[in-house]
């Protein structure tokens, strides 16, 4: 595989570091998550204008054709300015799903309005006791005339309380954890039947719960085929993961920069305390973790357009399980080696060490990919 960027991909990687930089320093992110909705709308306006919004879509959607790299590249940046803005549920999850599996008609209408930056998107799929199963729905999408009724409640939709539009998972057919008859379906937000409560979660970021009374749906809701959409599900998701790897790649990679500039200016015994062996020991074994999860979150990237969705599921579940490793060494070294502050709300360590924390549930955890990577044979089939 050829890791190296071309030089369009050097060129956006340049321009959205230098927009984090100048723009996400950590008091203005208070400033940020202080006002509604909880994140800067006027960046997300700058967002767009930068072709960040419709980067992956189609010149006809209004984007610009690139790929999983770039998104990649543009996550890693944001991980490293702790942005707060809905990228991942928008233009990663949400618009993700209508691009891979909606209707042309759905596709023109919606892909363009979140490229310009006028429609937001959340994916409405965990419920009280589907941990991380995918397929663990109890919410209801009920034949209705010629459309849908759907009931049921979804938790933790992130950025569900600023979305305009809801990608909704729902039961049409089946038992509660069978892989089909499951649904997707497009509601408004703020249809009749739709109520939802938001709240701050430990890292920043917003999510809703978000309940669904006799919600009536016409029959151009459905995203893809009624009843046999999980695995476009599960893609768009591992998209998702691979895109929140990269993000906490870039949120690791500023814990180590902050934690390798305390050590050279915090002076202890007549010294900087970065004079001494075990300490520098300590913020090398930070870089090697750190590595090993941006190395196997580019493969993770490289390997979602496999055809085989095994190779795939292999690739991401390897890249997840590393994150969870890498981010729980690297979050607890930093906290250990800046001693108190680092615990502190005033300093930024501990929020990236949040970030990263909640990254690696998302989705599940590092001991549940370590159970479906086992499961999946290994990060490479055996040959049979």
């Amino acid at each position: 595989m050829d890791f190296d960027l071309s030089e369009e991909q050097r060129l956006l990687q340049d321009s959205v570091t230098r927009l984090m930089a100048d723009r996400y320093g950590f008091e203005a992110r208070k400033g940020y998550a202080a006002k509604p909705p909880g994140w800067s709308r006027e960046l997300w306006t700058q967002y767009a204008e930068l072709g960040l919004l419709g980067l992956a879509f189609d010149e006809k959607h209004g984007g610009s054709g690139g790929g999983a790299v770039e998104t990649m590249i543009v996550m890693e940046a944001f991980g490293r300015g702790l942005a707060l803005e809905p990228y991942v549920p928008t233009v990663v999850l949400g618009a993700g799903l209508i691009q891979a599996g909606g209707s042309a008609a759905q596709q023109n209408a919606l892909l363009p309005a979140v490229a310009a930056g006028r429609l937001l998107l959340a994916f409405a799929h965990t419920e009280r006791q589907s941990r991380y199963a995918l397929n663990d729905i109890v919410t209801t999408a009920k034949r209705d005339g010629a459309g849908w009724l759907l009931n049921g409640q979804k938790a933790v939709v992130l950025h569900g309380d600023s979305a305009d539009k809801l990608l909704v998972t729902a039961r049409v057919a089946g038992g509660q954890r069978e892989r089909d008859g499951v649904g997707l379906f497009l509601v408004d937000a703020d249809a009749g039947g739709v109520s939802r409560r938001g709240s701050v979660m430990n890292d920043g970021h917003r999510a809703a719960e978000i309940t669904f009374s006799s919600v009536k749906l016409g029959a151009d809701a459905a995203v893809g085929e009624a009843g046999a959409a999980l695995p476009l599900i599960e893609a768009v998701v591992d998209r998702a993961i691979a895109a929140l790897a990269a993000e906490a790649v870039g949120c690791m990679a500023t814990i180590l920069d902050t934690t390798v500039d305390y050590l050279k200016t915090r002076t202890q015994f007549g010294t900087t305390i970065g004079k001494f062996q075990v300490l520098q020991h300590r913020a090398v074994d930070m870089m090697v973790a750190m590595e090993a999860a941006r190395s196997m979150t580019m493969y993770a990237t490289m390997m979602l357009d496999d055809p085989d969705p095994s190779e795939r599921a292999r690739a991401v579940a390897a890249a997840k399980l590393q994150l969870g490793r890498s981010a729980k060494y690297v979050g607890q070294q930093a906290i250990q080696l800046h001693g108190g502050i680092g615990m502190t709300m005033e300093y930024k360590v501990g929020h990236y060490f949040k970030r990263v924390t909640a990254i690696d549930l998302q989705f599940g955890d590092a001991a549940h990919y370590q159970k479906r990577l086992a499961a999946l044979g290994g990060l490479y089939a055996a040959a049979g």
